[in-house]
């Protein structure tokens, strides 16, 4: 396993991480989810990522248990705020002062550690003056909760004027959380320079794109049973936008690219974003511990230039970099708990 700095922290983090959206206490029984923590563990992953919002809490317990008699100096914990959490109250959700303390003393508790190693806000709340949030994220960081501050999904301006509030208020915020793979490339018209600028690392979600770019949805057939794209609880909306024939067969003409570096194809979208100088870390989920084993793979993996040249001439114009994207994708009111 490869280590990267998060953003231009001292932080080091292992560039392949391990995530458990759509998962933990969900899809994967305890036991299931606790192998593939093992087999993270000794694959080399040392970082982490959940929220509270998976599984509505769930997950971050599943994670805690499944870390637990491990060396905390040895992990980097990730979890997020924002999403709404809990019985449904009218403070359950955002990210608003009391909201972000009851969240942190409930995420360690479930994931039973003294402190994470980065809170995130899980989205931009556009109902929260954004000077509120980070006063509340300065007072998670000084009461030693959280080492560091980071976001996810937000846009250009919304990361310069939460760095500069940072800035202020002397707290490292040092991290973007957002979708990128080969087919989602929204970020890197706007977000990756701003962020480069800022000092500001990305930790991506879904290099694979909820699968597709496995190779396992073929053009022409109907989703494999027991796949993402047929739960509605696992995330099938999202993958949705992807399953059309001309994504799925151009996904399916990579894989003799892939064959010549000696990847698979899920190797190889792993290894693709790991290419981007501002990636610190590229999030795998699993519900087995053996797709943790194959994407390990992809670390260190160095893709030439003209490899890369010809996965863009084979996908063209299925690729969505539109950066107006990230806005679209998020809440524009804070979401209802």
């Amino acid at each position: 396993m490869d280590f990267r700095y998060l953003g231009n922290s001292g932080l080091k983090v292992s560039e392949i991480s391990y995530g458990n959206w759509l998962t933990h206490g969900s899809q994967v029984e305890n036991e299931q989810a606790k192998a593939c923590v093992r087999a993270a563990l000794e694959a080399g992953i040392t970082t982490f990522d959940t929220a509270d919002v998976y599984a509505n809490t769930k997950a971050e317990s599943v994670l805690g248990e499944a870390l637990e008699g491990q060396r905390r100096e040895s992990l980097e914990i990730f979890t997020k705020v924002y999403w709404p959490t809990g019985p449904g109250g009218p403070n359950d959700t955002g990210l608003s002062r009391k909201h972000i303390h009851e969240s942190i003393n409930g995420s360690l508790k479930r994931l039973k550690t003294d402190y994470v190693d980065l809170y995130q806000a899980h989205r931009y709340d556009t109902e929260t003056p954004l000077e509120e949030t980070m006063e509340a994220f300065a007072d998670v960081v000084r009461s030693g909760k959280a080492l560091y501050i980071g976001v996810s999904e937000w846009t250009a301006e919304q990361l310069q004027e939460g760095h500069r509030l940072a800035r202020e208020l002397r707290i490292p915020f040092v991290s973007n959380q957002p979708q990128y793979s080969m087919l989602w490339r929204v970020i890197e018209a706007e977000v990756v320079p701003a962020s480069e600028e800022l000092g500001i690392g990305q930790v991506v979600f879904s290099p694979i794109a909820q699968g597709v770019l496995t190779g396992k949805y073929v053009p022409g057939q109907q989703p494999p049973e027991g796949s993402r794209a047929t739960d509605d609880k696992g995330g099938a909306n999202m993958i949705r936008r992807f399953l059309n024939d001309d994504v799925l067969t151009r996904v399916q003409e990579l894989k003799p690219l892939a064959d010549e570096a000696g990847l698979s194809l899920s190797q190889l979208a792993v290894a693709w974003v790991l290419q981007n100088p501002n990636v610190s870390s590229a999030i795998v989920g699993a519900s087995r511990p053996e797709q943790v084993v194959e994407n390990v793979k992809a670390s260190g993996v160095k893709l030439e230039d003209g490899l890369l040249k010809r996965i863009d001439e084979v996908l063209g114009g299925i690729v969505e970099r539109d950066p107006a994207k990230t806005v679209q994708n998020s809440p524009q009111t804070r979401p209802g708990s």
